[in-house]
């Protein structure tokens, strides 16, 4: 997996799954949301999530008022996260 920034937006490239994933996810997103209250997630490769992550981006907008959003690139990602009836918080959309 690799992580690129540019301003609010985050970029994740290859699959999201392991612990060593959420936690270089989590250190990037807990110094982006110091700066920004919008954050983007593009995520143009990965199938699946593991729910560490789920979770924690849940609390980004769910107790730190962050305003997040996901563009997705593989429908398998975008169905999981519909199935968890997560699309509507995650504000999901096809990359």
């Amino acid at each position: 997996m690799e992580l690129k920034t540019n301003g609010s937006v985050l970029e994740i490239l290859g699959n999201i799954k392991s612990v060593e994933h959420f936690q270089e996810i989590k250190t990037i997103l807990d110094k982006m949301k110091q700066n920004h209250t919008r954050i983007t997630l593009k995520i143009p490769t990965s199938f699946s999530m593991t729910s560490s992550v789920i979770g924690y981006l849940m609390k980004l907008i769910h107790k730190d008022n962050i305003d997040l959003s996901i563009r997705a690139g593989d429908i398998r990602l975008i169905n999981l996260l519909k199935d968890l009836g997560l699309d509507t918080d995650f504000k999901i959309t096809k990359a």
